[in-house]
C-alpha cells in the first residue's frame, strides 16, 4: 500500500464515522468532514505537533474548526487520535442531550476543542488571536513557546464579514504562525456556491498580506508540501483546498445536498462501496485504529523536550509563567489596589469615568504584567492606553497594546482568541453604540466563560454633539441580556477603580464596562472596607428617617439622584439612593440582600440616560422611570438631558407626585 493509499483509507474512517453519526442523529452535517477528510489527516497524521495524552500541555499547536457546522471531522480525529473523552459511545450520541458531541464544538464542554464555533468567521477570528497571544508569549518566553496555530474554514467563513477584519488585522501584523485551511468545495446551503459569491479567494487574502495558494485536497502528497512550506513561512498562509463536499457519496457528492442533513442509508451504503469501506457503521479495523493512535502520540517527544525546557528555567520564571496560564492574580495586586483607592478618597476628583478607568487601568497593568490592551481605533477617546503600555508592532510583539483599527468585531473575536489561548488577559475598547459590532463575539466570550475585558466609553446621550447616531440608549439592556457577562456603569472614580478589581479576577466570566465621556463628580469619599461594586447594587445615602422615596441610578445618573435627594429631604421627603453599577451582581447576592437594598419606600423611581429595559426588576412595573424612550438629538450633552427631561428636577417632581 502506498502512503497516499494509507492516508486515503486512515481519512476514509473520518468519513465512515462522520455519516454514521449524522444518520444515527438524523441531523448534521456530513458533508463537510467527508470532503475535508484528506486535509485534515494530512494535518494531523504529518504537520501538527500534538500529543492525545497531554491535550492541554502549552506548548501544543493549535486546531481551530472554524467550519464548526463539520464537528462531526473534529469528534472523528479526536476519538481516532486517542481522545479518552471522546469514545465510540460519544460519538453514536452526536447532538444528544448531555453528549460530548453536540451540534457544534463547543470550548469547556468537549476536552480537546479549543474554542466554541458555529457562527461562521468566528473560529478565525479567534485563530488570529491565538496566533497573536503565541507571539507575544513567545517574546516572553521564548524557550517555551514556539507552536502555530491550524485553522480550517469555510466558504461561509470567508463570506462573513468578520473574515476581513481578521484576515486583515492578521497580514498587517506578520502572524506567520497561522494557516488557514479553506474548504473550497464551491457550495452553500443555497446550492452552487456561483449564486452568491464570485470572490478571488487567493487575490484578497494576498491583498491583505498573507501567502495563498491552492491544492487538490484531495491530493495527500499536495497538502503536505503545501503544509511543510508554511514552516518557515514570513506571512500568514491561507491553502485553498480544492474539494468536494460529501466526498464518495454516488449520487449528492458535489452538491448541497450533502451539506445539512443525513445522507439516508442507501447513499451510505453506495459511499461505502465507492470509498472501498467493507466495515460496518461504527466500526474501525485494527490496522486504521493502531494507525490514527500512533499519530496522536507522535507529538510526545516534543513535548517532554519542552518539559525539559521549562523545567531549566528558574523557579521565579517557571512560576510566573504557571500563573499567568492558570489566570491567577499575582501577590500584591489587592495591596496595589488598596492603594490606589486610598488616593482616591484622600484626592476626590470630578473626573469622567473613561479618564477614571484609565488612571485605574494604569494601577492593573502595572501589576498585571499578562495584561494586553487594544482599542479599535479610538485609542485617544478610550483611554484603554496608558503611559506605561507600549505598542505591538508587525514583528515586534514585546509591546502590551494592539492598535485593531476600524475593526470591532474583529477585534472582539481576536480578543476572545487571547484569552482562549491562556496566558494573556486581553482589553479591547470602542464606543458603546458600537458594541453591536462586537455583539456576536461578546455572546460567544459569555458562552465559553472567558475573561476577557471590553471597554465601552461615551456611553450615554452624554455624547452630546455627536447626535443620535452615536448616542446609545439600548445597548445596555441589551448587553445586560446576554448571560454570564458582568455589564459594569460606573457611578464614579471609586466605583470604576472597583469594577476593574472584579473584572480582572473574573475566570468565568467577561466584563464590559460603560464609561462616560463627561465629568463626573466623586461620590464614593469614605472606604467602607469592602468592594462594593462587587455586590452590583448597594445604598449610596441613607434616608433621614422611615424612607418616603427610594432612587436607584447607574453611571452619571446617580449623581442626579444625589442631587434629588437633597432637594426631596428638604421637601419633607426622606429620600434614599442605591447605585446599581452592575446588575448582574446584584441579581446574584442572596434574596435577602437584594430586599434590603431595594428596600420598601413607596415610592420607587429608577434613573438611567437609556430606555427602561430590565429597570422593572428594581422598581417594580409599577415604579417611575427618568430616562429615554427613543433616540437622543445632537447638542450639548447638558442640553439633551434637558431635552429629555434627564435632570434632577425632573426626578423630584416625579417624586413628589408620585407621593402625593
Amino acid at each position: 500500500m502506498t502512503d497516499t493509499q494509507h492516508t486515503r483509507r486512515l481519512a476514509n474512517a473520518i468519513r465512515a464515522l462522520a455519516m454514521d453519526a449524522v444518520e444515527q442523529a438524523n441531523s448534521g452535517h456530513p458533508g463537510m468532514p467527508m470532503g475535508m477528510a484528506d486535509v485534515a489527516t494530512v494535518l494531523f497524521t504529518k504537520v501538527l505537533k500534538y500529543d492525545a495524552s497531554a491535550p492541554h500541555w502549552p506548548d501544543r499547536d493549535r486546531f481551530i474548526l472554524s467550519a464548526g457546522h463539520g464537528s462531526m471531522l473534529l469528534y472523528a480525529l479526536l476519538h481516532l487520535t486517542g481522545s479518552k473523552e471522546m469514545t465510540i459511545d460519544e460519538l453514536k450520541r452526536f447532538r444528544q442531550v448531555g453528549s460530548r458531541t453536540p451540534g457544534h464544538p463547543e470550548r469547556g464542554h468537549t476536552e480537546s476543542v479549543e474554542t466554541t464555533t458555529g457562527p461562521l468567521g468566528a473560529g478565525i477570528s479567534n485563530a488570529v488571536g491565538l496566533a497573536l497571544a503565541e507571539r507575544i508569549l513567545a517574546a516572553r518566553y521564548p524557550s517555551i513557546t514556539d507552536h502555530r496555530t491550524f485553522a480550517i474554514c469555510s466558504d461561509g467563513d470567508l463570506m462573513e464579514g468578520i473574515s476581513q477584519e481578521a484576515i486583515a488585522i492578521a497580514g498587517h501584523l506578520k502572524l506567520n504562525r497561522l494557516v488557514f485551511l479553506w474548504d473550497d468545495n464551491g457550495i452553500s446551503i443555497d446550492g452552487e456556491l456561483s449564486l452568491s459569491d464570485s470572490v478571488d479567494q487567493l487575490a484578497r487574502f494576498k491583498a491583505c498580506g498573507w501567502n495563498a495558494v491552492r491544492v487538490d485536497g484531495h491530493d495527500p502528497e499536495a497538502i503536505e508540501a503545501a503544509l511543510k512550506a508554511t514552516e518557515n513561512a514570513d506571512k500568514p498562509t491561507l491553502i485553498a483546498c480544492k474539494t468536494v463536499i460529501g466526498f464518495g457519496a454516488p449520487t449528492k457528492a458535489g452538491s448541497e445536498k450533502a451539506h445539512g442533513s443525513p445522507l439516508g442509508k442507501d447513499e451510505i451504503a453506495g459511499a461505502r462501496k465507492a470509498l472501498g469501506w467493507e466495515y460496518g457503521p461504527f466500526e474501525i479495523p485494527d490496522d486504521v485504529r493502531s494507525a490514527w493512535a500512533e499519530a496522536g502520540l507522535r507529538g510526545k517527544a516534543a513535548r517532554r523536550a519542552w518539559e525539559d525546557r521549562f523545567e531549566a528555567l528558574e523557579p521565579a520564571v517557571r512560576d510566573e509563567y504557571e500563573r499567568r496560564l492558570h489566570g491567577d492574580l499575582p501577590e500584591g495586586f489587592s495591596d496595589a489596589m488598596a492603594a490606589y483607592k486610598a488616593k482616591l478618597y484622600a484626592e476626590p476628583k470630578e473626573v469622567a469615568t473613561r479618564k477614571a478607568g484609565e488612571a485605574a487601568l494604569a494601577v492593573v497593568s502595572q501589576a498585571l504584567p499578562e495584561l494586553v490592551s487594544g482599542s479599535a481605533d479610538l485609542t485617544p477617546s478610550n483611554n484603554t492606553f496608558t503611559k506605561n503600555m507600549k505598542a505591538i508592532t508587525p514583528g515586534d510583539y514585546s509591546g502590551d497594546f494592539v492598535h485593531w483599527g476600524i475593526r470591532e468585531h474583529g477585534m472582539a473575536g481576536a480578543v476572545n482568541g487571547l484569552a482562549i489561548h491562556g496566558g494573556v488577559l486581553p482589553v479591547g475598547s470602542t464606543f458603546l453604540v458600537f458594541s453591536d459590532y462586537c455583539r456576536p463575539s461578546l455572546r460567544l466570550a459569555a458562552l465559553m466563560k472567558l475573561r476577557v475585558v471590553q471597554v465601552f466609553t461615551h456611553d450615554s446621550i452624554g455624547v452630546g454633539e455627536d447626535g443620535p447616531t452615536h448616542q446609545p440608549v439600548e445597548h445596555v439592556a441589551s448587553l445586560r441580556a446576554i448571560p454570564n457577562l458582568n455589564v459594569f456603569r460606573p457611578a464614579d472614580a471609586v466605583e470604576t477603580a472597583e469594577a476593574w478589581e472584579i473584572a480582572v479576577a473574573s475566570k468565568e466570566r467577561p466584563s464590559v464596562f460603560a464609561l462616560t465621556r463627561q465629568n463626573l463628580p466623586q461620590l464614593r469619599l469614605q472606604d467602607r472596607g469592602e468592594n462594593l461594586t462587587a455586590k452590583g447594587g448597594y445604598e449610596l445615602a441613607a434616608a433621614e428617617g422611615t424612607p418616603a422615596v427610594s432612587l436607584f441610578a447607574t453611571g452619571s445618573e446617580v449623581s442626579l439622584a444625589m442631587e434629588a435627594k437633597a432637594a426631596l429631604d428638604a421637601a419633607g421627603l426622606p429620600t434614599r439612593v442605591v447605585s446599581l453599577p452592575c446588575f448582574e451582581l446584584f441579581f446574584d447576592q442572596p434574596a435577602s440582600y437584594r430586599a434590603e437594598v431595594i428596600g420598601t419606600a413607596p415610592v420607587k423611581i429608577a434613573i438611567e440616560a437609556a430606555i427602561r429595559m430590565g429597570w422593572d426588576a428594581i422598581v417594580g412595573s409599577d415604579g417611575g422611570f427618568v430616562g429615554m424612550h427613543g433616540f437622543g438629538e445632537s447638542g450639548p450633552y447638558k442640553e439633551v438631558y434637558k431635552t429629555f427631561g434627564i435632570t434632577a428636577d425632573a426626578v423630584v417632581e416625579l417624586a413628589k407626585a408620585r407621593s402625593a
